[in-house]
């Protein structure tokens, strides 16, 4: 049953009906064809996990994307959050579809049956929270963070935490958020000032406030556990002081039973650009009693277990964004008509030609669909790794997978995003002025794709990560991995003329890509502001390299299923025609990259800050 009593808002141009479309073909092309997560589940343990039964699972899980979700994103921007004295209400339909939601056994899936879970793979639950994003960010959000919080008890909890805890969320009666900044603090964690002071009885009183969380606050679920970062009496300066706590909404029994309202409370909400119907709270603790979750003043190596998953899933939120921008943008282009095609008439019986006839919109479609796809095909693939760091027996495979992890996480979290923000401009353009009013839905797009490229770390951060943290820190051992991989399928597919044209272009890149992260390196060891001149624009050559490996390989099935005459021969050649454009078009942007890292750090440090002024 789905959702009959929501007011749904229809929106229509010439008889067309904008509406979201869940992207099970392209995933499903993804897992069972590229990358044969058959073979991937069973060596996993996952015997049950067919292909037959993914295929079940998604087809319900697109009808409540479609259906349910959907239908209500429109409404959760025009109606948004309210607060009331520390109460905050959620907008018309969220709370019924989070019922819904729970009901159906959807925020179980992923987790062990001892807490009540499915226990299925981590990738299958995942790779649909794309759908429901793409369907509603805003809605999203709520069972989104409770993820991040049940993998960190997890991981971290001690056995009497977990049976406390666990069993509501992985029901998702209870939901989760995760409490790092605070006013004075975001990125940098060291300057943190929240207290835990211990009580008698083991528990610790927490005093501050914590703002930006996303909900912190509302209706949807019986009790929220915050995951917090604090600092205990006496605690080092800067990160080497911060525990890491589990606090309540309400009180909870060590059975787990919700007992009497905690000291936490909702200050207010903030009033955003978009994903207006995501509550995102100023929290304030008041001497609220919580529980040490982890070794003291080692929180923030705990909260990094939160901090990835929720990286990866930011990245899923950019990916949705430009899927649903494209949905959106191809039927327009597909109904609207505007001029003639410079070739000559192509609608005889109309007074102009659908804009989809003419080359600058065929550049923006494209360009949002080999994003939306490339992209896809990425965070698939670091789903599988994440599979095998979670549920692998061979401890050399699990260390593999995760350092390949490690490389692809802020990639996955700023290039996704950063696109995204490309794609759903491209939306809006491809409406013209429509795209700016709301009744078509394309700005509230952009307005709410706005914010990936901030929280989670900004991409600014996530470039650090990558060069400074991952690639400098380990002397380069975690890039050679990766280009060891997309280097030996170059090679494997060497009797396959058609395609020497793209594995030429990525292996020169791989070489190219060794080069840069070797001369920034050495820039690095005179002047260190080397490393953060370069950051962001290496990030970005680095996206466009791994997702053209993917492109790569996807191009590789396609051809393959033709030749074997399988399947939807126009699926397969639409791939093929967008690997080429991606490979003509979108890989070669790399250029203008490596000349910004060339250019070195002086055209940036070198201006005195008094002459940053307005005149």
């Amino acid at each position: 049953m789905y959702l009959t009593d929501i007011p749904i808002l229809i929106i229509r141009e010439s008889g067309i009906m904008q509406n979201y479309k869940a992207p099970k073909t392209d995933t499903l092309f993804v897992m069972n064809e590229v990358f044969n997560f058959e073979a991937h589940y069973q060596r996993l343990g996952f015997a049950d996990a067919t292909p037959d039964l993914v295929d079940a699972i998604y087809s319900e899980a697109a009808k409540f994307a479609e259906e349910v979700l959907a239908p209500i994103n429109a409404i959760g921007d025009q109606e948004g959050c309210q607060w009331n004295d520390g109460v905050v209400s959620t907008p018309t339909g969220f709370k019924e579809a989070y019922a819904q939601y729970v009901d159906g056994g959807w925020p179980s899936m992923a987790h062990p049956e001892q807490y009540g879970g499915q226990a299925l793979p981590y990738s299958l639950a995942s790779a649909m929270a794309e759908w429901f994003s793409g369907a509603n960010h805003s809605w999203a959000m709520y069972p989104g963070l409770s993820q991040g919080c049940i993998d960190t008890i997890k991981a971290h909890g001690t056995e009497a935490q977990k049976d406390m805890f666990l069993h509501n969320l992985v029901a998702g009666t209870w939901t989760g958020t995760m409490c790092l900044t605070e006013p004075h603090c975001g990125s940098d964690l060291g300057m943190l000032k929240c207290k835990a002071q211990p009580n008698a009885d083991g528990t610790y009183k927490l005093s501050g406030t914590k703002i930006f969380i996303s909900a912190g606050e509302h209706d949807m679920s019986e009790n929220i556990v915050h995951i917090v970062l604090a600092r205990l009496p006496g605690a080092p300066e800067g990160t080497r002081g911060i525990s890491l706590f589990v606090v309540p909404k309400y009180h909870v029994d060590a059975q787990g039973n919700k007992g009497a309202r905690n000291t936490v409370k909702c200050g207010s909400i903030e009033h955003k650009m978009g994903i207006k119907g995501s509550a995102t709270c100023v929290i304030n603790f008041d001497e609220a009693t919580g529980v040490l979750i982890g070794e003291p003043n080692r929180g923030l190596n705990c909260m990094f277990t939160f901090m990835n998953i929720a990286r990866i899933g930011t990245g899923l939120e950019g990916l949705s964004a430009s899927e649903a921008s494209f949905q959106g943008a191809l039927a327009y282009a597909k109904d609207r008509l505007q001029f003639r095609a410079m070739t000559g008439k192509q609608n005889l019986e109309g007074p102009a030609d659908p804009i989809i006839v003419h080359p600058d919109v065929r550049r923006m479609l494209l360009t949002q669909k080999a994003f939306a796809e490339g992209n896809r095909a990425l965070a698939i693939y670091c789903m599988r790794l994440v599979d095998e760091t979670l549920y692998g027996s061979d401890a050399e495979a699990k260390q593999h997978a995760d350092n390949k992890l490690s490389l692809l996480t802020p990639i996955v979290k700023a290039f996704l995003t950063e696109t995204a923000l490309e794609a759903t401009s491209h939306g809006m353009q491809v409406y013209g002025g429509h795209g700016y009013i709301a009744e078509w839905g394309m700005e509230q797009l952009a307005r709410d794709t706005r914010i990936c490229t901030m929280y989670e770390g900004t991409t600014g951060i996530q470039a650090i990560d990558l060069l400074a943290r991952k690639i400098m820190g380990s002397n380069g051992e975690l890039l050679k991995i990766m280009q060891t991989e997309i280097l030996t399928y170059c090679h494997s597919i060497r009797d396959q003329q058609q395609f020497n044209m793209m594995a030429n272009a990525i292996q020169s890149h791989c070489d190219e890509w060794q080069q840069l992260t070797a001369d920034i390196g050495k820039s690095a060891q005179q002047n260190p502001n080397e490393l953060g001149a370069a950051a962001v624009d290496y990030l970005m050559y680095s996206g466009y390299v791994v997702v053209g490996y993917m492109w790569l390989q996807m191009a590789v099935v396609a051809q393959q299923k033709l030749d074997a005459g399988e399947g939807n021969k126009d699926f397969y050649q639409a791939k093929l025609h967008t690997a080429q454009f991606y490979f003509d078009r979108l890989l070669t942007r790399t250029r203008a990259h490596v000349s910004a890292i060339r250019t070195g750090s002086d055209n940036l440090m070198s201006m005195p800050e008094a002459l940053f002024q307005v005149s």
